[in-house]
């Protein structure tokens, strides 16, 4: 049944003289808005506003709220993007005073305790990375990518190969961000196929595997769920012909205190870059555009390129943050005084790539991933990755008997079903069952993605949700599969609006209201 609530805009509500607060005459002397602002920065009549009251207000927002889902009020087993629970804790803590009324421009000696927190941060990324240097600065995963790559590429212009180093080479079932973040950098994009189980096809990286590579890009595990078997064989031949291998870093909560990426390769020499999503492996709010960070990580001969400033600590004896064998490897360093000038920004790296976001980056969303990681510490971190691979090998055990996973039983932290048969069969598609699970309480999975898995259905269930959580999921999906496919077509059935039409909708949004 059509859900009937009120969905009128704040326009719809005004009326002229409506007031949700009226605010005292002025005390003192007026002077024209004229007298203090240039001509061309003021408008010819006064912004049309809605006149509303305070209920009316506070109602209208409420009640759109309620039409949202959410990780607080939904399960969200949205594949790739990693929605779980975030602690509220971690909430409070990033929104204490000490924190959040910070100036960023302040000197360094009144923000000790903020710099102390950031130092600290790049210390841990860099303990769980096994890459010895960090920059917390890019705002997003895909400019954590974008970052890295712009690194390397200052790194082969440094040594004088950056003619010959051209070419980024990009599995098939990569995120999409990947291969635009290398034409971004100046790159050229080279596709390498990947076999039916999603790792990487061997006969066809080697025949494309040449002089001219600079960057191998892959994301381990991949978007398929799997851990890519040849990752170390990988690493070894990037790094023979000269190359560099980064990691995508959007599934680290498959492997927290199970494996390094830096480790991946021989003698312990695997990626050489990686960045984090905090908000995905860690803590902190995700979706609609934002808020994230991208924070990465690298080997020591790329440090002098990260951007500027670097967080560092007075004599720690290395010329970004510290070294990973000098920093707090148990993830829980002492309480210890703050000395005055013991924190600094370094902006005197010479062959830096210079800054790519204002101040010191997302600082928000690095407070609630220290946050979470200090209240885990190093076992904790383990048992993330550990229930988070654990739930989506339960889940894909139910699922596979009636929608057929490809790569097969077994998964990491995600896995993708394929609903092919399912159309072929019945004319029921993925978007048909993603838009079906909305009625009964679920946000959809992630569809059609990757596009090597067709009518792909990606389901990442992660560590934060119960096993009755999971079961309940289950057999909705099943009972999804054997309903009328008519009525599928037609789903949702109980939302504000069923099916938008998604293409006007992005070529002709609608960004505001009538004046």
């Amino acid at each position: 049944m059509r859900n009937t609530r009120d969905t009128q805009i704040l326009f719809d509500l005004s009326k002229p003289g409506r007031r949700a607060a009226r605010l005292p005459a002025c005390d003192v002397p007026e002077t024209p808005v004229q007298d203090l602002l240039p001509a061309e920065s003021l408008a010819s009549t006064p912004p049309a506003l809605p006149e509303v009251t305070e209920p009316q207000i506070v109602r209208h927002f409420v009640n759109l709220s309620t039409l949202n889902m959410s990780v607080d009020t939904h399960f969200y087993p949205l594949g790739s993007c990693t929605m779980k629970y975030n602690p509220k804790r971690n909430e409070r803590a990033a929104a204490m005073p000490a924190f959040a009324d910070l100036h960023p421009l302040q000197p360094a000696e009144t923000i000790q305790g903020m710099l102390h927190v950031l130092y600290e941060m790049q210390q841990y990324l860099s303990e769980i990375s096994g890459l010895p240097a960090c920059s917390l600065q890019p705002a997003a995963g895909a400019h954590g990518e974008y970052t890295a790559l712009l690194v390397a590429e200052a790194y082969f212009r440094d040594i004088g190969q950056r003619h010959e180093r051209t070419k980024v080479l990009v599995p098939d079932n990569a995120h999409g961000t990947n291969p635009a973040s290398a034409v971004m950098a100046g790159f050229e994009t080279v596709t390498i196929k990947t076999q039916k189980n999603g790792g990487v096809d061997m006969a066809d990286f080697h025949a494309k595997l040449d002089e001219h590579i600079a960057v191998f890009m892959i994301t381990n595990p991949n978007t398929v769920g799997i851990f890519e078997p040849n990752m170390r064989a990988i690493a070894d031949a990037v790094h023979q012909h000269g190359g560099l291998v980064y990691l995508d870093g959007a599934n680290m909560n498959a492997i927290l205190g199970v494996t390094r990426p830096g480790d991946w390769g021989a003698g312990g020499w695997g990626a050489d870059m990686q960045h984090f999503n905090p908000h995905k492996t860690f803590s902190g709010p995700h979706g609609g555009g934002g808020p994230g960070a991208g924070p990465i990580c690298v080997t020591e001969k790329l440090a002098k390129y990260l951007p500027t400033p670097i967080v560092v600590k007075e004599g720690s004896g290395f010329g970004v943050q510290g070294s990973v064998k000098d920093g707090p490897s148990s993830l829980n360093p002492e309480p210890r005084t703050l000395d005055p000038t013991a924190y600094r920004l370094d902006y005197n790296r010479p062959k830096s790539i210079g800054r790519v976001r204002s101040f010191f980056g997302n600082v928000g969303v690095l407070l609630r991933a220290y946050c979470y990681i200090r209240t885990h510490g190093p076992d904790g971190l383990r048992s993330v990755s550990e229930n988070a691979v654990l739930n989506a090998n339960y889940l894909l055990s139910r699922v596979k008997h009636f929608l057929p996973v490809p790569q097969g039983e077994r998964c990491m932290h995600e896995f993708v079903a394929s609903g092919a048969k399912l159309k072929q069969e019945r004319g029921v598609s993925a978007m048909d069952i993603a838009k079906r699970l909305l009625d009964f309480g679920y946000h959809a999975p992630t569809v059609y993605f990757p596009l090597t898995v067709p009518e792909a259905i990606m389901i990442e269930p992660t560590e934060t949700e119960s096993k009755e959580t999971l079961d309940a999921f289950a057999e909705t999906l099943f009972r999804i599969t054997g309903e009328d496919p008519q009525l599928l077509h037609e789903a949702p059935h109980t939302t504000a609006i069923s099916r938008p039409d998604e293409v006007q909708a992005a070529r002709q949004p609608t960004l505001c209201c009538p004046i």
